[in-house]
């Protein structure tokens, strides 16, 4: 039985039994830049006035100050999501799904930008998409963090 679980595993994490340290650090880098970009970012919305932030970013001046604050919120809570269950080990699993949530938010960034004529500004969206789906593969299938025993 112990042989099986091991197999497993193995196949799990791609026929290793450790990921490595190199991918292990990647991965916390990326966690990292994401949460201090979004968490950084949606509090950044949240306490900035919308004038300020339209004088530096039209669009914001130009959607509804809800639809702002929702973008602000998903921000913070994705950024944590990316990181927190990580570190505590609690729910590690959520790592991965918060990363996806990420990649969707950021998806529906690109539309809305591309469809208003703004292409000019989605690559750092595109950035964003690609640290979070190195995070969600990379925590589902290579560097699993194991949940707090």
């Amino acid at each position: 039985m112990q042989a099986l679980k091991r197999h497993i595993d193995d196949v799990r994490l791609g026929g290793a039994t450790q990921p490595s340290k190199g991918l292990n650090i990647g991965l916390w880098i990326a966690q990292g830049l994401l949460t201090l970009s979004l968490v950084g970012g949606g509090f950044w919305k949240l306490g900035t006035p919308i004038s300020e932030l339209a004088a530096k970013m039209p669009w914001m001046g130009e959607v509804s100050p809800g639809f702002l604050y929702v973008t602000a919120a998903f921000d913070i809570l994705g950024g944590l999501g990316v990181l927190v269950p990580s570190v505590t080990r609690i729910k590690p699993g959520v790592t991965m799904l918060a990363a996806l949530g990420c990649v969707a938010l950021m998806a529906c960034a690109i539309v809305f930008h591309f469809s208003r004529g703004e292409a000019a500004n989605t690559p750092f969206n595109f950035l964003l998409v690609a640290l979070a789906l190195f995070v969600a593969w990379g925590r589902h299938a290579k560097a699993p963090i194991a949940p707090r025993a």
